[in-house]
């Protein structure tokens, strides 16, 4: 997939699981540069930092919280200082905190919000700028399948994945007479850190919900955010694109 020649790519959270998958993804599709951003994790940051490299990109590890949104917005302006250009920014950064509605404290709520859709919003806001010099660029946020069919014990955090669709759609009309496209990609149950800790029992619960009766993995994700960054998919902008192997549909 040659379309990613000389491209710059941004993926938040991308030390790890979904967002380590995006990053590789879009190295072996030869964008020239892989920026991922990280929260605390250094060595795995490191570690998809080689990845990346072996993959032939060039590319490098930020370190911020997508909660801080001058933070947010100071990495997007470094990058394109540093890089010239921005043409690809994956929100994928995200936090979960479960817990029934009624036992939710104030500050669980606010840590999903501002992370999952308060972050997200911040870091589009920067990358519109360039994009819209530039005349073209893609954005992908990742939500989920709880953001469309919801999910008892995360009201939190379905209503940031909820918001970040809505978030999508608005933007793509705002943005799309520049050339510049917003989709969004929801997984349903992918086999990654943040599920690692379901029982087997309760795994196995969700996977006989799921018509393929299987686990995804994050490299299916990556592979549909791929298309939605790439020419392949130049006529598509406001759309939510499923991954959930038929879990919702």
């Amino acid at each position: 997939m040659s379309g990613f020649k000389d491209k710059v790519v941004l993926v938040t959270g991308g030390s790890r699981g979904i967002g380590r998958a995006c990053a590789v993804a879009f190295a072996k599709a030869g964008a020239s540069t892989v920026v991922i951003s990280y929260a605390g994790n250094e060595a795995a940051a490191n570690e998809t930092v080689g990845m990346l490299q072996a993959a032939g990109a060039k590319a490098e590890a930020v370190k911020f919280d997508v909660a801080d949104t001058a933070a947010g917005a100071s990495a997007i302006d470094t990058v394109v200082k540093t890089h010239g250009r921005l043409d690809v920014l994956v929100n994928n950064a995200g936090v979960a905190v479960d817990g029934l509605v009624m036992r939710m404290k104030d500050e669980d709520w606010d840590k999903q919000l501002d992370t999952n859709l308060k972050g997200a919003f911040a870091l589009i806001r920067a990358a519109s700028r360039p994009m819209m010099k530039q005349r073209g660029g893609a954005i992908i946020n990742i939500t989920s399948v709880v953001g469309e069919m919801g999910n008892g014990g995360q009201a939190a955090y379905s209503a940031s994945k909820a918001g970040l669709i809505g978030l999508t759609k608005s933007v793509a009309r705002e943005l799309a007479s520049r050339n510049i496209r917003v989709n969004a990609v929801s997984p349903g149950f992918i086999g990654t850190d943040m599920t690692s800790y379901l029982s087997d029992e309760l795994r196995q619960k969700m996977v006989d919900g799921i018509p393929l009766g299987r686990l995804g993995n994050a490299e299916e994700v990556a592979g549909a955010v791929l298309f939605l960054a790439g020419d392949a998919a130049s006529y598509i902008t406001g759309e939510v694109l499923k991954v959930n192997g038929g879990m919702y549909m």
